[in-house]
């Protein structure tokens, strides 16, 4: 059977072979007519793209890279499931590599993945999107480049986030309307910036509540599990205890109730937890816990997408968007008794 080339989908299509590259590799100055066409004949004759040769023809690799240091399993399979749906639809190809932020050599790493990989661009996510050193890397080997839940707005590079501090903000304020008033917090990891968005919504919440910020109601943590139950020690053996918990993340609420519900204080009668991102923990244990909807899918996919359709057609003006966190209250927040 004689292989279907794309010579011979412009042929069928009618159209440019340049048309037909456009529309493969989602280029503008396409219109919707023309795309559709063209997808069609897609279709129709079966048409799958040689990534070697089409590599060749335009010096890239259809290759994108996507860094991750992050304690929580759940978070990194929402960035790998947003990043892969760009890439799907883009005839993108990814590649996931874990690092350490702390460790010596990280530079020198990427720069080595970047040259073996042929990496056409990187996905900056948690911590790595706030680490100046990389992003300056990056920049001087103009390698371009997409952050994913950065708290730095005044870069000039594509930026994804959500508005950590607001849903912070929102949470702490749902439960003071509850009657709460002595409400713990578990801070997460020092390197991660939504670490301080939140601990800064937490604060707002509480000043413009009138309550006094207590030092001794805040644990830090580092996102994971383990953290929360080592930080849900402390803050249920204070004496008074206080009357509800928020932790940065759904890992570490989590931690806190099993540590609750071991002491036999009832969730959420005597005591009400609170998380963070939505993660399926927080839907799958019980009670199910008050969280914020982080749209982490969302987030790398809009992120991916602007960051394929910038390697294909650099824009001056930066994409920078913030999206929005949303208060999902479930059954371990009560009003105070």
């Amino acid at each position: 059977m004689k292989k279907v080339t794309i010579n011979s989908v412009a042929s069928y299509a009618g159209v440019s072979k340049k048309t037909v590259s456009r529309v493969l590799n989602n280029e503008p100055n396409v219109s919707d007519a023309t795309r559709e066409k063209v997808l069609k004949v897609f279709k129709e004759l079966d048409y799958t793209p040689n990534p070697i040769a089409r590599g060749l023809a335009q010096n890239r690799s259809f290759i994108i890279g996507c860094l991750y240091d992050n304690p929580s399993k759940s978070y990194i399979t929402r960035v790998q499931t947003g990043a892969l749906a760009a890439c799907h639809e883009l005839n993108y190809n990814l590649l996931i590599h874990p690092c350490e932020l702390r460790g010596e050599e990280l530079i020198g790493n990427i720069e080595q993945l970047i040259q073996t990989s042929r990496l056409d661009g990187i996905v900056l996510t948690p911590p790595f999107s706030d680490f100046p050193e990389l992003v300056s890397f990056l920049k001087s080997k103009k390698i371009p480049y997409a952050r994913v839940a950065s708290a730095v707005l005044e870069d000039d590079s594509i930026s994804v986030r959500s508005n950590d501090e607001q849903g912070a903000f929102e949470i702490t304020e749902h439960l003071i309307k509850l009657g709460h008033k002595e409400i713990a917090f578990i801070k997460g990891h020092p390197d991660h910036s939504a670490t301080e968005q939140r601990f800064k919504g937490y604060r707002r919440a509480l000043a413009s509540n009138g309550i006094e910020f207590d030092e001794r109601l805040v644990e830090e943590g580092n996102f994971s599990y383990h953290s929360g139950v080592d930080s849900a020690r402390t803050i249920l053996d204070l004496n008074p205890r206080p009357t509800a918990v928020f932790a940065s993340n759904d890992y570490m609420a989590a931690a806190v109730l099993k540590l609750a519900t071991q002491m036999q204080l009832r969730v959420p009668d005597d005591i009400s937890i609170a998380g963070f991102d939505n993660a399926p923990i927080a839907r799958h244990i019980w009670p199910g816990l008050t969280t914020i909807a982080q749209p982490v899918e969302e987030m790398t996919q809009q992120a991916v997408k602007q960051l394929i359709t910038h390697i294909g057609d650099p824009q001056e003006s930066p994409y920078q968007v913030t999206l929005e966190a949303k208060l999902i209250t479930r059954e371990s927040t009560a009003a105070i008794k």
